[in-house]
């Protein structure tokens, strides 16, 4: 069932049309991708799906009621006019659950104290209506829960109590995340999910949204998070959506696909229209064969028309003239069906892409890095040593790890622009150093694209613009100022100057930030050909995937090499937490076995040990009574057995005021020493 729908839903500004015709269902429970190129109406969409925006055109239906939750790609507006805390915001979500915890305690003791049977019929169905809602509603593990979601997406407890107006933008980005995953809306909307996330949260959010029991659709750039967290996507286009069913992998496979499927249609058909418009040029003059060759016109014709009004691949699936949904039409003149045959589109659409090229001058020897006990850090604060490193020429080593470890800063000083606290670091022969930075702080600000390209290479006016061109700086983009410059341009200006540089050894820092899907997938065709060594620092898993011979992870203040690709590490990384999960647990279990050798060795006097254990199982005896009438008083008062409920009623009283005297007796003999 349809939760949510579009009917030709389109947005324009002006005379520009962003996107066209969008017709979409969402079902209870669909768990949705969507990507397209920067630019193309992603945001746009999402807003107008949440009743943000109103479409240009078209319409939407939802179903009544539906509960709807959206994050925004950033969220530095919310919170604004908010005075709680993070965790009071967090509690505020389960405002109905706590009013109906307080309700419980007081029908809970209405029980004891009510005689009258008739109210106390009243209570005992109130008590069970609202129960029953209470327990729906995860009423007895919501703070668990909020805990587990607020440590999850990189909250410290001590982070709890910090005012929202106080955090960063990140941090409000992974609040409001916080706060939309708690309340379990009917259908999640989330823009670039994973901004602000490292890798450990990315990773707990995959697994939160893998169990997600409502409906999703996401809006990311992470690829390797789509592959995880969706079995549907959708390609937004000026022309509408496209669906492709399975998660980005298979969704890239099916596009290729589809695409070589309508290249050999449209090849055949283009082959067959030309031959036909050939016989008829060549037989139009000629008495005999000309009432042919005005036949197959009219069919040309009639063709073309079909292919100008509802294109190659619909007019194709319709089979027959007569279900193309068009009228006869006048036959073309030779030159006009000759037009119309040379104004069809390939399916492949040649769209303005990014062509990127990074090759190595010439070769560097064997051994391009070699590390012995170093140690990372500033004056005064290490922050990490590192195992032994050896990485060899065409090898591609990723470096990850949550943010603020000091991955940059492990550049910088390979890169020799900081001084390793200790430990000794040897370069390879022959090396040629390009360095992608992470905030492209070597651009100045102050320049224009071109000057900035010339900054660091001299050429010729016309070559800088054609080298520009190709990372679609076009016409008068080369004279924007780099300050007024968007994240994607930045890096699109950084990629075409390190492109220059002819470097052996590419030192990369998070060079996919602020791409969009296509300009990633290029880039990493581009890395995969390479011919020299990569350092690459990413959060891009996706990119570190298809490209990592070696993975360095910091953790916990020590950088450890793995020899291997990612798939690998990660089954390795896996296995040791569940190991040290053990180690942890079998630690906090020492103690207590201790604690009991040491009381065995004390020999505490028999006749306390014997009451003390007479007690807790009374307790114990007690506790299974209380659940036992629990259970019948709910049964006897669906069936509206008031007798029943009263006399249950009355003995649930007597066992709850048994079990607070043994509870006492319990406290007093467990805390006297004697």
């Amino acid at each position: 069932m349809a939760i949510l729908s579009t009917q030709n839903l389109g947005q324009s500004f002006g005379a520009f049309d962003v996107f066209l015709n969008v017709n979409v269902n969402i079902e209870a429970g669909a768990k949705i991708g969507m990507v397209g190129p920067n630019g193309i109406g992603k945001t746009s969409l999402l807003l107008i799906l949440c009743g943000l925006e109103k479409a240009g055109e078209g319409r939407i239906q939802m179903t009544e009621g539906l509960r709807l939750g959206y994050l925004r790609q950033e969220a530095m507006q919310a919170f604004q006019e908010a005075t709680n805390t993070v965790w009071e915001e967090m509690m505020s979500v389960f405002d109905g659950v706590r009013e109906q915890e307080v309700r419980l305690a007081e029908l809970e003791g209405q029980m004891a104290s009510v005689t009258d049977a008739d109210r106390l019929e009243a209570i005992f169905d109130e008590y069970g209506t609202i129960r029953e809602h209470f327990e729906a509603m995860g009423g007895y593990d919501y703070e668990v829960r909020t805990k587990a979601t607020l440590e999850g997406l990189g909250f410290s407890e001590a982070e709890y109590n910090t005012a929202l107006t106080h955090l960063s933008g990140g941090q409000k980005t992974r609040a409001l995340l916080a706060r939309l995953l708690l309340a379990r809306p009917d259908l999640l909307v989330l823009d670039e999910p994973t901004n602000h996330l490292d890798i450990g949260a990315v990773e707990w959010l995959e697994r939160t949204l893998r169990q997600w029991s409502g409906a999703l659709l996401i809006v990311s750039h992470d690829r390797y998070f789509l592959d995880a967290a969706v079995n549907t996507m959708w390609e937004l286009s000026r022309d509408g959506i496209e669906t492709f069913n399975g998660n980005y992998s298979a969704y890239v496979r099916q596009r290729r696909e589809r695409l070589e499927r309508a290249e050999a249609v449209y090849q055949q058909e283009m082959e067959r229209m030309r031959a036909e418009l050939d016989y008829i040029k060549r037989n139009m003059a000629r008495a005999s064969t000309s009432p042919q060759a005005m036949g197959r016109l009219r069919r040309l014709s009639r063709d073309l028309a079909a292919i100008a009004e509802l294109g190659l691949g619909s007019y194709k699936q319709s089979k027959s003239w007569l279900r193309t949904g068009i009228d006869s039409v006048r036959p073309y003149s030779v030159s006009e069906a000759e037009s119309a045959l040379k104004a069809i589109p390939s399916p492949i659409v040649r769209a303005h892409k990014l062509s990127l090229r990074l090759s190595a001058t010439y070769r560097s020897g064997e051994i391009v890095l070699r590390t012995r006990d170093l140690e990372i850090g500033y004056p005064g604060k290490s922050l990490f040593n590192t195992d032994d490193i050896v990485l060899t020429r065409q090898e591609c080593a990723a470096v990850i790890g949550d943010n603020g470890t000091g991955k940059t800063t492990l550049l910088k000083t390979l890169l020799g622009e900081i001084e390793p606290l200790s430990g000794h670091i040897t370069l390879g022969a022959g090396l040629k150093v390009g360095y992608f930075a992470q905030a492209h702080d070597d651009l100045n600000p102050e320049n224009t694209v071109l000057d900035e390209l010339l900054r660091h290479k001299p050429m010729a006016l016309s070559d800088a613009r054609k080298h520009l061109a190709q990372y679609l700086f076009r016409s008068d983009d080369v004279y924007k100022q780099i300050s007024m410059l968007s994240g994607g341009e930045r890096a699109k200006l950084a990629l075409a100057i390190l492109a220059l540089d002819g470097a052996n050894l590419l030192l990369l820092d998070e060079p996919t930030n602020h791409l969009d899907i296509p300009a990633q997938e290029i880039l990493q065709e581009v890395l995969e050909q390479f011919d020299g060594t990569i350092l690459l620092v990413s959060h891009d898993r996706y990119l570190i995937d298809r490209l990592a011979t070696q993975v360095w992870s910091l953790e916990d203040g020590a950088l450890r090499v793995f020899k291997g690709n990612y798939q690998e590490f990660v089954v390795v990384r896996d296995q040791e937490w569940e190991q040290r999960k053990a180690a942890r647990a079998a630690a906090k279990a020492q103690p207590i076995q201790m604690h009991t050798i040491s009381a065995a060795k004390a020999k505490p006097s028999k006749p306390k040990s014997d009451a003390l254990k007479k007690v807790e199982a009374q307790i114990h005896s007690v506790e299974t009574s209380l659940k036992e009438l629990d259970h019948l008083i709910t049964r006897a008062s669906a069936a509206q057995k008031v007798g029943t409920v009263e006399k249950l009623g009355q003995r649930y009283a007597a066992e709850q005021a048994m079990m607070s005297d043994l509870m006492a007796q319990w406290t007093n003999l467990a805390e006297d020493p004697a």
